[in-house]
This record gives structure tokens, C-alpha cells and sequence, in this order.
């Protein structure tokens, strides 16, 4: 796992640019500690900084091989979990190597198959290639979008990065927002390619770009397609428990401490159990770790979202599978700490709005990194096996809108605070109306399915091309900042491409939501959490929360001229500051995490928005 940047310019001496170069790579540094590298050459800039898993002693980069017709030179974040295999693969076809590195064997993927490389890798990937024999550049991402990758297109050329902050740092990239990257902002759809800032873009998972003198071209490598599912459903459940069983062992392989997000649901408890049951064939005890807030098991109130608290589950998992578990316990103080709120607002290069589900889980992340290097987590099981409430509510999926937004309706719970004007010339009713139409246009269905298979379908389709883009980013992101890598097993291509193509009434046979998934890990999972209903990420209920944020707004209120006010509504802000404990909502309270994020994101990125 590493942060990657680079500068690729026909017309000009990119060797007088380090001093950009090395810019552009510093602020990489959170995403690799361990080392950091630059590459310069008349047409292309190349910036690593690496977080070493696998072959601590080599794989620094850039990496290069020479050619007798030019340098061939990689910049590469992510891991290759198949690299053993492709290793043998390729020393069979006459390649040598230096390192055991997992970059290693895809740069020299590269030089044999070109930009087909990508149909060989099983992992999570974002990489840059500078082939001087053609003097172009080859950017790959990684298919379900694990890694991030951006790039914005120059005069002459690109500028890309793992991260905005990276290209940001150029002086030819404008830090510019107008009114299509606020739309996405506030709309929650996740329109393929968006970047928040202008000119700028994201690498789309699946695709490889090439530029080269003529220009910038894309192909997609990898999408989901529709074919038919011809087996049974016990032949199902067996095929789910053997791919989970090679996945989480492929993702248990580095050269570093690991660990498991245990939240005491049924995805982080299955890739526990599968995991602690590896491990103890190697004779090593898994560890695992958690998020919790003081006082929440006590005090714990359901909602409409959480039945019960993590805690007892998380207890009952650890038990069973015999873990060594840490409890990450957290207060008001600490998850509305302004420079934690900074310190992800920084992260994510966004001012998300998510409030203590992002602080708690950069807390959670800087926790773990004191002890591991590498963690798995349970991240993307909903989308593949169909776990969210609203895949099991009619309302929601059959309206003619994007599910999550008909279940939860956060379209208007993130857009109340801003001012008329802007919501006016936002549009965000017919942003959402256009995406949606778009998004579902694109799903591809299987001849003779019934009207109700093609709707879910659609469903997990939406879900798997644009719901899961934003949690992957949001805990990729957390996870780097503090130098952290996290795994995400269910992401898996194999994985993804067989359970899509299971039909509904396979996904939810027992009447249940998951049940592919709960019924071939049962044998690693206690009773009480193969029962469990869905429960999403923890929130606090803890009022002094809310409280905390009231007085930073109050702050930001009486800052007359703070730029926050170009989009927040004033009037709305010293409403909600002034509420009485007992009328502050979940509503009100996310807009005021929104309008703090908003505030930090403004002193950090100094901005300019094109409203017009």
C-alpha cells in the first residue's frame, strides 16, 4: 500500500520540476512512512511513497527495468494477492527477478502482456506506467475501485495522483469547485469519475487510461456483466464458503502485523472466524479490534437504523474463534475533537458531513496502527450479498429513485442548511433524477429473467457501481491517513461476479437477508450472531455530542465573514445552535458536522467556488 503521483507534460522539460515533484509526493507521506522515491525524465514525473507489507527490504520505487528500446518505470499502489502465482507464471515465460515484491511481478506483468496485465491481477491496485518505448503513460485501477486514483488532464498532458491533495499541490491545478461538484456533494449518488474539484477526475474502477502525444484514451478492462446462474443452492453456498475460505487466506499474506475489524456483524465476524481459523493452523493467534463509545451498551436506545448494540456480539465472536480483542473506547471530546475533524476533513479532501462515523473510525485506525500494519475488514458485504434494510424494503427498492436515498431520504437531510439561492441553482432533485436514469440504463440483464429478478438486479447493480465507491474511498482514506492498510475481502472480482449473478431468491432463500453468506461461514460463527439483524457502523448517542458541536458552530456563527456562509443558510446555523438538547435531531445534528467539515475544508483547500 502506497500514494502515488506524477506529471506527464510533450512540451515541456519535466528534469528542471522536482522541486514540484517533490511537492506533489510529500503530500503522500501519510500513505507511505516507510520510504519515498522520485523518477524525473524530459516527459514524465513520477512520486512514490511506500508502506511497506511485503518484502520490507525491496520494492522501492520507482521501479524500473531498461529495455533496448527505453525505460519502462512504475509507480504502484495496492497488492496483488495472485503475485505468487504470476511469479512462477512469468519466470516460466523467461523473466528473472530481484525482489519478492508484489510490484516486481506486475511491472514485469507488464512487459509481457502490456496493458492486459490487468486481466491477470486478483487484488486491490492503483498504478502508473511511463513506457518510454512509446512514450506514453498507462494508468490502471484496480475493478471494484479499492484504491483511489485521480488525474487531471493539462494543455500538454496529465498530472495524477492517489489522492486530490497530490495533484493540488501542482501549480497548473486549479483549486476550483463550481455547481457540478457541490451537486454530487450533497446528492449521494456517486456519479462515476466525479472528482469534488474542477477539471479534475477519477480514474473509473475497471479502466485503464492511456495518454500518449494524440491524447488521452479509456478502456474498460473489467464490469459486471449478466449471465445466467446455474447452480443449486446447495452447490451455491458451497461455492461462496470455498471462494471466502481462498480469499481471506490470500488476504492474510504480509510481511507485517495483521488484524480484523470486529464489529459483531456477520461480515467482520465471518472473515474473523475464517480468519483466526488460519491463523491457528500456523499456530498464531488472530488479533482483533473494535470501535465502541463510553457508556453506549448501557445506555444503548434502538432506532430506526440499530436494534442492539455491537458490544455483546463482539464479545461472543472473540470467545469463540479466541482472538486476542482490543476495545477502541471513545467519548464526546474525542470524536468532536476540531483537529481530528481536520485531520479527516484533510483525509478525504471532502468535507463529507459523516461526523462521528468519520472520527471514530480515523480514531479506530490510528488506534490499530500502534499495533498493526494490515487489517481486514468486512467492508462491501451488503452490496454483494444484498444486506442493507432497504434491499428488503418494497418501498425503497421499487421507487424510481436510487434506493438508499427512497430508504433514508438523505437527499433532503443533506441539503436543508444551505441557502436558497444555492439550492435553487443546485437542482439537486433533477441531479438525482438524471443519475439514476443513467446508472439504471447501463445494467445489462439475463433473457427470460422475471420482472422482479431484472428490479433486484438493478438494485445490486446500483449498489455495487456506486454505493460501495463511497465507503471504499471513505475507509481507504482513513485507513492511509495514519499509515494503515485495510483489506477488503468481499471485494474480491471472483467473489463479486458469482454472487451478482445469483439470482434474489438464492441471495435471500432462508427468508433472511445475506443468506448465501450466513449460511457457508455458519461453521466459523457463534449462534447469536448468525441470527443477528443488519446493523450498520456505530454512531454515538451520547448528547453531549450534539452539544459539543452547538458550541464550535456558535464559533463559526460569529465569524461574519467566514466563506462557509457562500453555501451554508445563516439563518438556519443560529437556529440549530440555540436548540434545546430535546430538539436537536439526527437532521439537525448532521447538518451541524456538515457545516464544521465545511468550515475546516475551507481554511485548509482556500477554495474558489463557481457558482454562476
Amino acid at each position: 500500500m502506497c500514494g502515488i503521483t506524477g506529471w506527464v507534460s510533450f512540451d515541456a522539460d519535466l528534469t528542471q520540476e522536482r522541486q514540484v515533484l517533490d511537492a506533489m509526493t510529500a503530500t503522500m507521506a501519510c500513505r507511505g512512512p516507510d520510504d519515498e522515491g522520485t523518477w524525473l525524465a524530459p516527459h514524465a514525473a513520477l512520486g512514490h511513497r511506500r508502506l511497506a507489507i511485503i518484502d520490507l527490504p525491496g520494492g522501492h520505487q520507482p521501479m524500473s527495468v531498461r529495455t533496448p528500446a527505453g525505460e519502462v518505470v512504475m509507480v504502484y499502489s495496492g497488492e496483488a494477492y495472485n503475485f505468487t502465482e504470476l511469479r512462477e507464471q512469468l519466470t516460466g515465460l523467461g523473466h528473472s527477478f530481484e525482489t519478492d515484491s508484489d510490484t516486481e511481478v506486475v511491472l514485469h506483468g507488464y512487459l509481457e502482456w502490456g496493458e492486459a496485465v490487468a486481466d491477470h491481477l486478483n487484488g486491490m491496485y492503483a498504478f502508473a506506467i511511463w513506457d518510454a518505448r512509446d512514450e506514453k503513460l498507462v494508468m490502471i485501477r484496480d475493478r471494484m475501485g479499492i484504491k483511489p486514483f485521480y488525474y487531471y488532464p493539462t494543455r500538454d498532458g496529465v498530472l495524477f495522483g492517489s489522492e486530490p491533495k497530490a495533484i493540488l499541490a501542482n501549480p497548473l491545478a486549479r483549486k476550483v469547485v463550481d455547481a457540478d461538484g457541490l451537486r454530487e456533494l450533497f446528492a449521494f449518488t456517486k456519479t462515476p469519475g466525479w472528482s469534488l474539484w474542477k477539471g479534475m477526475y477519477e480514474v473509473e474502477p475497471g479502466t485503464i487510461i492511456r495518454v500518449d502525444a494524440s491524447g488521452t484514451h479509456h478502456r474498460t478492462y473489467w464490469k459486471l456483466d449478466a449471465v445466467p446462474h446455474t447452480d443449486d443452492q446447495e452447490t451455491t453456498v458451497a461455492r461462496v464458503r470455498e471462494l471466502m475460505t481462498d480469499i481471506v487466506h490470500r488476504q492474510l499474506v504480509a510481511d507485517v502485523p495483521r488484524c480484523v475489524l470486529l464489529s459483531g456483524g456477520l461480515d467482520s465476524s465471518a472473515v474473523t472466524g475464517l480468519a483466526a481459523a488460519r491463523l491457528a493452523e500456523q499456530g498464531e493467534q488472530l488479533r482483533t479490534f473494535s470501535v465502541d463509545f463510553f457508556g453506549q451498551e448501557e445506555n444503548f436506545q434502538p432506532d430506526e437504523m440499530r436494534d442492539t448494540p455491537d458490544s455483546p456480539y463482539i464479545r461472543d465472536v472473540a470467545k469463540l474463534v479466541g482472538s486476542s480483542h482490543q476495545d477502541v473506547m471513545l467519548d464526546p471530546v474525542a470524536l468532536s475533537d476540531p483537529a481530528v475533524r481536520r485531520a479527516v476533513v484533510t483525509a478525504r479532501d471532502i468535507p463529507a458531513g459523516f461526523g462521528d462515523m468519520d472520527t471514530s473510525l480515523y480514531l479506530l485506525f490510528k488506534a490499530i496502527r500502534g499495533e498493526s500494519t494490515v487489517a481486514l475488514s468486512g467492508e462491501s458485504a451488503d452490496e454483494v450479498f444484498g444486506g442493507y434494510r432497504w434491499f428488503h424494503d418494497e418501498t425503497a427498492r421499487n421507487a424510481d429513485t436510487f434506493p438508499w436515498l427512497a430508504f433514508q431520504n438523505p437527499l433532503t437531510d443533506r441539503s436543508n442548511l444551505l441557502r436558497k439561492d444555492v439550492t435553487n441553482l443546485l437542482d439537486l432533485d433533477r441531479y438525482v433524477a438524471d443519475q439514476y436514469q443513467t446508472a439504471v440504463a447501463g445494467v445489462e440483464h439475463v433473457e427470460g429473467a422475471s420482472e422482479f429478478e431484472r428490479r433486484m438486479r438493478t438494485v445490486c447493480n446500483l449498489h455495487l457501481t456506486r454505493f460501495v465507491r463511497m465507503l471504499l474511498d471513505r475507509k481507504d482514506r482513513a485507513s492511509m491517513a495514519v499509515g494503515l492498510e485495510v483489506r477488503v475481502p468481499f471485494c474480491d472480482h471472483r467473489l463479486v461476479e458469482y454472487v451478482y449473478n445469483t439470482p434474489w431468491s438464492l441471495k435471500s432463500f432462508d427468508g433472511r437477508e445475506k443468506s448465501l453468506l450466513r449460511h457457508a461461514t455458519k461453521h466459523v460463527l457463534p449462534q447469536s450472531v448468525a441470527e443477528r439483524v443488519k446493523s450498520p457502523y456505530p454512531s454515538t448517542q451520547d448528547p453531549n455530542y450534539a452539544k459539543e458541536l452547538q458550541r464550535q458552530a456558535k464559533e463559526v456563527l460569529a465569524e461574519r465573514d467566514s466563506p462557509v456562509f457562500t453555501l451554508i443558510d445563516r439563518t438556519w446555523l443560529a437556529g440549530a445552535v440555540e436548540m434545546e438538547h430535546g430538539s436537536i435531531t439526527p437532521l439537525v445534528r448532521q447538518g451541524l458536522d456538515r457545516t464544521l467539515d465545511l468550515h475546516h475544508w475551507f481554511d485548509i483547500y482556500r477554495p474558489e467556488i463557481e457558482l454562476a
